[in-house]
């Protein structure tokens, strides 16, 4: 399906609603969202969920969203291509991303996990090009990643997977694996990740509803972090897949990613231009980026 189809089918907004798109369904990685109270910072907030592929950056610049969750590194992209996305608030301070292999290996580092085995991977993913420039991916067999799924990695003691360190890790010690996780931010790499973003548009025009949406991001996943509960039980209503269990279990490992040293003194959500003009000159390098746009133009810390 091209871009245009896609963002038709995802706009499709109640009027006099603000839309919040997300790129996946309601989990606790967007706990704070759905515990936002967007009506006492004058804000009528629709809450639009997502999958596998939805195009959140697109929809934001296109005006479809109002706002919409995206990653630091999709930001940059989005932006040296004249998609002008602005970040306002990063929920992950640290990257959740790793790499997921059975602790019976005994592996020292990530990059022993690319000496023998399997790895499932997303090959196109900037993180993943890093992992091969840096340790070379000749000795190992790559495969797609499988999603959650967890099957390939649970039978293959030398198979590994690259995960969320808050989700399939969880789920395979639930299923009996003795597992290790090397996050990827290991290798230098790591992009604010779950970004909340708004069209430069749109930030211009109404820099009065960034900020009302920003404070209530806030204060949202301030209440969340200190009792995800009642917001688990919603978000458990429209995700009934996940068990609540599961989403407690998250919700408590995804911490440590989230309120940081940094973040404890800056404030929850806050960025610095230093972590942007890495990110970029790492996009750079890889060659994902030809234009190089400015480090202060991607972020507003409001």
């Amino acid at each position: 399906m091209s871009v245009a189809p896609t963002l038709a089918l995802l706009s499709c907004g109640k009027p006099g609603k603000t839309r919040l798109a997300l790129n996946w369904k309601p989990d606790p990685q967007f706990g704070g969202f759905y515990a936002a109270p967007y009506q006492s910072h004058g804000l009528d907030v629709e809450i639009l969920p997502g999958g596998a592929g939805t195009p959140t950056v697109q929809m934001v610049g296109a005006g479809s969203a109002e706002f919409g969750i995206v990653s630091a590194d999709e930001l940059v992209v989005a932006r040296a291509m004249g998609n002008d996305v602005v970040g306002l608030f990063a929920v992950f301070q640290n990257c959740p991303q790793g790499i997921m292999v059975h602790a019976s290996r005994h592996l020292a580092s990530i990059g022993d996990v690319f000496k023998e085995g399997t790895v499932a991977l997303q090959r196109g993913l900037p993180y993943s090009r890093t992992l091969e420039e840096k340790f070379g991916f000749s000795k190992v067999k790559i495969v797609p990643s499988p999603g959650g799924d967890i099957s390939a990695f649970l039978s293959d003691k030398k198979f590994a997977q690259q995960c969320f360190i808050m989700s399939e890790p969880l789920t395979a010690k639930h299923r009996g694996a003795d597992v290790q996780v090397f996050p990827v931010a290991d290798i230098g790499y790591n992009p604010y990740t779950t970004v909340l973003a708004i069209s430069g548009e749109n930030l211009r025009k109404n820099p009065e509803m960034a900020e009302q949406m920003t404070a209530a991001v806030r204060q949202g996943w301030r209440a969340y972090l200190d009792d995800p509960q009642p917001t688990n039980a919603r978000m458990h209503t429209l995700n009934p897949s996940m068990t609540d269990a599961m989403f407690a279990e998250v919700a408590q490992a995804q911490k440590p990613f989230i309120e940081t040293e940094e973040s404890r003194a800056q404030g929850l959500g806050a960025m610095t231009q230093a972590r942007w003009e890495t990110l970029i000159a790492q996009l750079k390098d890889l060659g994902d980026i030809q234009t190089v746009p400015s480090s202060d133009g991607c972020f507003r810390n409001l």
